[in-house]
C-alpha cells in the first residue's frame, strides 16, 4: 500500500464515530492526523451520519477531548436531511422523532413542526423513543406523510458497546405501514456531494475515510472518491470479504496515515 498517495490528497472527508472517537474517547492517532491536516493546509470536513449534535456541539465535543476544530468543518445527516426536504418541498412541515439538533436543522430551513398533518415524518437517533411516538408516526404515515430517515444505520458504536441507530428506529414504522423510508445519510451519495461542495475540491483530489463497509465505503465508491477503511469502528478486517466491493486502502487507524516509518 502506498500511503504517499493518501498524503498527496488535497483534502479529506472523514466519518466521525468509529474513526475519530468512540463516545467520549478520542481514538489513538487522531490528534496526530488532525494536526497534520491543519499544519499542511489540507482541506477537511467531518461528515457524520449522526443527527444528534449541531456542528457547534461537535466542535465543543472535540475541544473537550483535546482537539480544536471549528464548527465549519462539520456536516451532519440532520443538515443533509433539512437541505433535502427544502429542495423537495420548500416550506413543508414535519413530525420529528429525534434530538434537538435535528429539529434545529429543519428550523434553519423554515421547516416547522407539525403533529397533525405534516408533509413528512422524520426520524433520527434519539434516547426518547417511545411507543407513543411510534404510534403517532404510524398514524401520520398512513394518512399520507412521507417517511424520512436521517440515516440507514441500524447500529452505532459507543464506549459501552453497540446501540440502536436510526435504521432500527425506522423499521417498526416501515413494517406497520408497509411504506419504505427514504434515507438521506450515507450510503446516499448526497452526503459526500455536500462534503465535496464544502471543500471546493474535485472528487479525485479527496480521500474519504470511514469505518463501515455498508455505508462509508460504498458511498465513497459511488461518489468516485478514493476510500480508506479504518478498523477502529464497526468493520473488522475479516468482514471485508463479505462485501462485493473493496476499499482502495485499509488501515488500522487514521494515525497510520501520518505514522513515521
Amino acid at each position: 500500500m502506498d500511503i504517499q498517495n493518501i498524503l498527496n490528497k488535497k483534502g479529506f472527508i472523514c466519518d466521525m464515530d468509529g474513526v475519530i472517537y468512540h463516545g467520549n474517547r478520542i481514538l489513538d492517532g487522531v490528534s496526530d492526523f488532525v494536526n497534520w491536516m491543519i499544519e499542511n493546509g489540507k482541506k477537511f470536513v467531518f461528515l457524520t451520519n449522526s443527527p444528534e449534535r449541531t456542528p457547534h456541539e461537535l466542535s465543543m465535543k472535540l475541544e473537550r477531548m483535546g482537539l480544536s476544530v471549528s464548527a465549519d468543518h462539520f456536516y451532519t445527516s440532520a443538515m443533509a436531511t433539512a437541505e433535502f426536504l427544502n429542495s423537495q418541498a420548500p416550506g413543508c412541515t414535519a413530525y420529528v422523532i429525534g434530538e434537538a439538533a435535528l429539529s434545529k436543522a429543519l428550523y434553519d430551513y423554515k421547516i416547522y413542526m407539525n403533529d397533525i398533518n405534516p408533509d413528512y415524518v422524520v426520524i433520527g437517533e434519539t434516547r426518547t423513543y417511545s411507543f407513543e411516538k411510534i404510534e403517532k408516526a404510524i398514524a401520520l404515515v398512513n394518512k399520507g406523510a412521507k417517511l424520512i430517515g436521517a440515516n440507514p444505520d441500524t447500529v452505532g458504536v459507543t464506549e459501552s458497546g453497540i446501540m440502536p441507530a436510526t435504521g432500527s428506529l425506522v423499521a417498526p414504522i416501515e413494517i406497520a405501514t408497509g411504506k419504505k423510508a427514504y434515507f438521506v445519510g450515507k450510503p446516499n451519495p448526497l452526503m459526500l456531494r455536500h462534503g465535496l461542495r464544502m471543500l471546493g475540491c474535485h472528487s479525485e483530489d479527496i480521500a474519504f475515510i470511514g469505518d463501515r463497509m455498508d455505508t462509508d465505503i460504498i458511498a465513497g465508491i459511488e461518489s468516485n472518491i478514493d476510500t480508506v477503511l479504518v478498523l477502529t469502528g464497526v468493520t473488522a478486517r475479516e468482514d471485508i470479504g463479505n462485501f462485493p466491493y473493496r476499499p482502495k486502502y485499509v488501515l488500522d487507524s487514521v494515525g497510520d496515515i501520518v505514522k513515521k516509518p
